[in-house]
């Protein structure tokens, strides 16, 4: 089984899965598919680059939100 069949394979593993986080270490990917394809992308977040893209959205978009509208205030 090569990456991309293994990859597949797990992103439709239910197990990997959970209230609609994704969690493989087998998968290679970052970012994949939401469990609905339809819906846009979401982090695997088993991965070290899934998690620090995921600490990086939760705390730097807030932040840059915030410098944007002071900027503007200012």
């Amino acid at each position: 089984m090569n990456q991309t069949e293994t990859n597949n394979a797990e992103w439709s593993n239910p197990e990997n899965w959970s209230a609609g986080l994704y969690f493989s270490k087998k998968d290679s990917r970052t970012w994949v598919p939401k469990s609905v394809p339809w819906m846009g992308w979401t982090l695997n977040l088993a991965k070290r680059a899934g998690a620090f893209w995921m600490l990086g959205l939760l705390v730097g978009l807030p932040v840059l939100i915030i410098l944007l509208m002071s900027m503007t205030n200012g």
